[in-house]
């Protein structure tokens, strides 16, 4: 069985990755996430991810954790379409642009459309 977990050492966290990720980056939109990703070749091949849900459309903690923590359920299900790609180090972030609480299963969809996409340009 695959490794369907999402660990701490997965999670993008370092300010100078995270600054890389949004200088120099590629960008794309699929409703209703805006997702920047940066692979960098020739290194230990990891993958890892930084989910946002900005305050300027939920204003409310308890509605942003909740599309958070769908967003990340959908991401760590579907991971290992982006990890079965171009063995290189990915720094992925998934930036939730809508202002509805969308359900679950459509934002599934739209994390299953971002990983492939992306697994298709490495």
């Amino acid at each position: 069985m695959p490794d369907q977990t999402l660990p701490r050492s997965e999670r993008l966290r370092s300010l100078g990755a995270v600054r890389r990720l949004f200088e120099s980056g590629e960008s794309g939109f699929v409703y209703p996430f805006r997702y920047v990703w940066y692979a960098e070749p020739d290194t230990l091949p990891t993958v890892e991810v930084l989910f946002s849900v900005p305050k300027k459309f939920h204003k409310r903690a308890n509605r942003r954790n909740l599309l958070r923590r769908r967003t990340k359920e959908a991401y760590r299900l579907q991971k290992q379409v982006v990890r079965n790609g171009a063995p290189v180090n990915l720094d992925l972030a998934l930036i939730y642009s809508s202002k509805e609480a969308l359900p679950y299963k459509t934002i599934a969809h739209a994390v299953r459309k971002v990983l492939e996409s992306v697994a298709e340009r490495l």
